[in-house]
């Protein structure tokens, strides 16, 4: 157990991704390893597997250069999903003519693949970190229909203005049924998380997402993307080894995102990461608009290519490539690119 604390963040970037892999499929992926470390956070015994990379990947560094390689992985394919996917619930009208959208949402023990060979025993919403993206414009009225299918007691904590009964306080537990019920406002960036103690336990596991609250006077067109910054604690000692963007390693490095040159492309982006106090956005060879929170499509935005997010804050980017080429993005904590949070927009 002692030897296993010396897996430390340093020592993945130096031995790489599938080298932590290796590491974490004889060591922490192992019963007796996480059973008595979960033990001790949380009181509970968790089971749970791997697959592991040969051994003859075990030097190949996660570095500024790293070649994420080709591969088209369960958590790649999670990743390009997140990336693009909205969900504007079930719609129907009320009798005064208001528009109600309802969702469906269940908290689900799951694994899922983090980076390549890595796989993370989550606490999802739908089976995913993050959750489904949640989407409608101001005075909609949402229900959020939130079943508990796990082992832990959880519930939905949405951001923005509601009545205090639908906060998400009051932990839901396994088996029981609640369901959340608001108009949506303010107009802007929003997102969600569970809100069961101990927090930092519930969220670093997985249970968040973004909730996006259009206002009722369009923004103008652009292409749309979504983006949450996140980390990973492999070993459970409070600091993160891997940190993503929409919950896979390097995923927008191995699959660039593809963007037309001289379109408006507005990126939806929250910061969801446990253990750092900040996590950041950083944008090579070009500029960007960035609205705070984006309650105010009219607000003057910060023009920058850098910007910090504390946890749950959040904000709007928009950015016009003006030429052909990749541009780097990434977290401007040298650190958390070396271990994932890295990626490219190609703009042809």
């Amino acid at each position: 157990m002692k030897d296993s604390k010396k897996w430390s963040r340093r020592a993945i970037v130096k031995a790489g991704v599938t080298g932590a892999a290796a590491f974490i499929g004889s060591t922490w992926l192992s019963p007796n390893f996480w059973g008595t470390k979960t033990a001790l956070a949380t009181g509970t015994h968790e089971n749970h597997s791997s697959s592991n990379p040969s051994n003859s990947q075990l030097h190949q560094g996660m570095k500024h250069g790293y070649d994420p390689g080709t591969e088209v992985t369960e958590g790649l394919k999670a990743a390009r999903h997140a990336l693009t996917s909205f969900d504007y619930g079930k719609v129907s009208t009320n009798a005064d003519g208001r528009t109600i959208r309802e969702y469906d949402m269940i908290a689900v023990e799951q694994e899922v693949e983090i980076a390549k060979g890595i796989k993370f025993p989550g606490w999802t919403y739908n089976g995913t970190i993050p959750g489904p993206t949640l989407r409608c414009t101001e005075g909609d009225i949402i229900r959020v229909k939130f079943y508990n299918n796990s082992t832990h007691p959880h519930s939905i904590h949405f951001h923005g203005i509601h009545p205090t009964n639908m906060d998400g306080l009051e932990a839901v537990l396994p088996g029981q049924t609640f369901v959340y019920e608001f108009a949506a406002k303010p107009a802007g960036m929003q997102v969600y998380h569970c809100h069961v103690a101990p927090l930092r336990r519930h969220i670093h596991k997985g249970l968040y997402g973004n909730f996006i609250i259009d206002p009722k006077k369009p923004r103008a067109a652009a292409k749309e993307f979504n983006m949450v910054m996140n980390g990973y604690d492999l070993d459970l000692d409070g600091e993160n080894e891997i940190y993503t963007v929409n919950g896979y390693a390097f995923a927008y490095q191995q699959e660039p995102i593809k963007v037309k040159t001289g379109e408006l492309v507005r990126i939806y982006l929250s910061n969801l990461t446990e253990f750092d106090l900040i996590n950041s956005f950083h944008l090579h060879a070009n500029y960007f608009n960035y609205y705070a929170t984006g309650a105010d499509p009219e607000a003057r935005p910060s023009f920058t290519d850098t910007i910090m997010q504390c946890q749950g804050e959040r904000g709007i980017l928009e950015i016009t490539f003006p030429e052909p080429g990749r541009y780097m993005f990434h977290a401007h904590q040298s650190e958390f690119a070396e271990l994932g949070w890295m990626g490219f927009f190609l703009a042809e």
